[in-house]
């Protein structure tokens, strides 16, 4: 499974590990990733997502996944987290 957030779009970071005798080794960053159930109610139901402890944060920021989900940017949601932001549109304008 690949280790994105599918709040923020947060992925692993490359670069370098530079020693004090100046030696370059490769190394990655990986976000720190949770597991966290959060209940829409607007569609009652919950679902799971794998999130960085940043987009924890943005969650609570805005108060529940559903008004985070229209607050970030298209390209950073998962693609799951698409079809729920289509189901919430289809279900405001009924």
């Amino acid at each position: 499974m690949a280790q994105f957030c599918e709040i923020t779009g947060a992925g692993p970071a490359v670069g370098n590990l530079v020693s004090h005798a100046n030696n370059k080794n490769r190394t990655r960053w990986m976000p720190n990733l949770k597991y966290k159930r959060y209940v829409i109610d607007e569609l009652e139901r919950s679902i799971t997502l794998r999130v960085s402890t940043r987009g924890i944060k943005t969650i609570q920021k805005h108060g529940s996944v559903a008004r985070a989900i229209f607050k970030v940017r298209e390209d950073q949601l998962s693609e799951r987290l698409k079809k729920i932001k289509r189901d919430l549109e289809k279900r405001k304008k009924a």
